[in-house]
């Protein structure tokens, strides 16, 4: 599997974990998935990704 659809399917996989912790847990969970886009934003403008350097670590290309 390609590490672009890796790295899509954990922000998806943390933003519905996020919502769902929000909405049966605490509201407080909703800084999850606003961690999340922010960090994606982010890493769009920088090219900088920390799960891309996880990937790497874990020899996954």
């Amino acid at each position: 599997m390609k590490r672009e659809y890796i790295i899509r399917i954990v922000a998806g996989t943390m933003v519905l974990a996020g919502i769902s912790l929000a909405y049966f847990v605490a509201i407080g969970w909703l800084l999850l998935p606003a961690f999340v886009g922010v960090n994606l934003i982010q890493s769009s403008f920088t090219g900088f990704c920390p799960l891309e350097m996880i990937l790497d670590k874990m020899n996954i290309k």
